[in-house]
């Protein structure tokens, strides 16, 4: 008796401790008030740093989501103003890039060539920011960001497919609960994983929520992994990447452009012949002629700058790493796969693939990682100095794709399915032309195999731009970009 009065001495003292140090070490949520010039319009807005509970089924809490919202000063009543619930991807990723980048009233000060400034960066007022045109909540998924799972909680909750699409939309619907914006017109802004991601939550709101959304703008999107996985087996992407290797090399001056001197002209012809005749050359496999591989080796030369030797030791088919390793090889350089405009140098010329992307660690690590940091202490007065702000983790590994196990998974089903059941979902994508990471065409094929209706088709808009992953690193293209999104929202 006495050992049981002592095990349940010790089981209810361990759920105290375990209580309190679920809620101790959570700092205290901000707001601070603001104006901004934005779009040439003066703006008052409120901004919020906090946390936001999140329950499970059984309405245990589990983890906190760490979120900051930007909400413009509104005599509505209703609050009618649209809301626009902002993500990365990763998966693993804050959503740093898009805010810090592109879409808050700050942004991280870049180059005309969309390379950081030397050190210790500057963040500056962001006159394209979207907050002109909507409400801002920007969502750090659990084990991102500032969020994470109560002491206990396996982070196997969060760290999957499914568990991502229910915690992140659970969070959104709380949220409108919790501000009463459920007669605010809602969008979902998305990059890269976070694309996938949105098109996920497309269907789990509608479904399990019965929020209908008025828009999503996928920002360098994958929907069907199948269009970039280089598995043995899967010709596919060596198809859908030629166009952006072919887009690279002219941009490197890798291509002869006595033979093709219109860029646009170039593309449009090898993007016909990646679905055309090098796709059925794949498919042959190792059954085409002497000829017909010596053609085919002369023609992917001219398109992707790279020598008629190397591409025929490589079975005709080239991946993202060897292509940034082999380009510029000559020349001692590397490029980078989130932009494949930024140049790098590796400790050897040798090898099969670059030793780091300079296009992440040379152009925007650094320089994003200091900007919120200071953004969130210095302007939105938000206090966590013993946490680490987890830019972009490899926490969420291994990451569970559920039914998809096996097979490559596809949300563009999902999205397909949330559009016909609701007719006035409109989606904007916006793919860069030197993306090699999510590559405008992969996007383009899994967009043109969605089968929607007829009349639905006109719902989606695809803009591109010449930069990459993160087409907004660059000044000229993030105004263009901004501009297409200012229009999606006013139509």
């Amino acid at each position: 008796m006495r050992k049981i009065i002592l095990v349940f001495i010790t089981l209810f003292s361990f759920g105290i401790l375990q209580a309190q140090d679920n809620n101790r070490n959570w700092p205290e949520s901000s707001t601070t008030e603001h104006r901004s010039t934005i779009n040439g319009k003066r703006i008052n807005y409120t901004a919020t740093a906090a946390h936001l509970p999140l329950h499970n089924d059984k309405g245990e809490q589990i983890a906190q989501f760490f979120y900051v919202a930007y909400v413009a000063e509104n005599k509505d009543k209703e609050n009618k103003r649209p809301v626009t619930f902002v993500f990365n991807g990763g998966p693993g990723s804050s959503s740093v890039w898009l805010h810090m980048g592109a879409l808050g009233p700050k942004r991280v000060l870049m180059t005309e060539d969309g390379l950081a400034t030397p050190p210790p960066y500057n963040v500056v007022d962001n006159d394209y920011s979207w907050l002109d045109k909507t409400d801002l909540v920007f969502i750090d998924p659990v084990e991102t960001g500032f969020s994470r799972p109560y002491d206990g909680v396996d982070k196997k909750e969060f760290t999957g497919y499914d568990e991502d699409i229910k915690s992140v939309g659970d969070f959104i619907r709380h949220y409108v609960s919790m501000e009463n914006r459920w007669l605010s017109p809602k969008y979902l802004a998305g990059e890269s994983y976070g694309t996938t991601r949105a098109a996920g939550l497309s269907g789990y709101l509608q479904d399990r929520h019965g929020m209908y959304l008025n828009g999503i703008v996928l920002i360098s999107a994958v929907l069907n992994f199948q269009t970039l996985a280089f598995n043995e087996g899967n010709d596919l992407p060596h198809a859908l990447f030629l166009p952006s290797f072919a887009a690279t090399a002219y941009a490197h001056g890798k291509i002869d452009k006595t033979a093709y001197p219109d860029k646009d002209v170039f593309l449009k012809e090898v993007e016909n012949f990646a679905l055309g005749e090098y796709t059925l050359y794949l498919n042959a496999g190792d059954g085409l002629t002497e000829a017909e591989k010596a053609e085919l080796a002369k023609t992917l030369s001219s398109y992707t700058g790279l020598s008629e030797t190397f591409l025929r030791h490589h079975h005709f088919r080239i991946n993202t790493w060897t292509f940034t390793k082999e380009l510029l090889r000559d020349e001692g350089l590397t490029i980078g796969r989130f932009d494949a405009l930024v140049k790098g140098r590796d400790k050897s010329d040798g090898g099969d693939s670059y030793d780091f992307d300079p296009s992440y660690n040379l152009s925007i690590f650094g320089a994003y990682t200091a900007a919120i940091n200071s953004h969130l202490k210095s302007t939105l007065d938000f206090h966590w100095d013993e946490t680490t702000y987890e830019i972009l983790t490899g926490n969420v590994r291994p990451w569970n794709y559920g039914k998809a196990q096996n097979k490559y998974i596809n949300t563009a089903e999902t999205l397909r399915s949330a559009m016909h059941k609701n007719n006035h979902l409109k989606v904007l994508v916006c793919s860069g032309r030197f993306d090699l990471a999510t590559p405008y065409f992969a996007t383009d094929y899994t967009i043109n195999h969605m089968f929607l209706a007829p009349e639905l088709k006109g719902n989606i808009e695809t803009k591109y731009y010449d930069a990459g992953h993160m087409m907004y690193s660059i000044p000229s293209e993030l105004e263009k970009f901004t501009r297409d999104v200012r229009s999606f929202y006013e139509e």
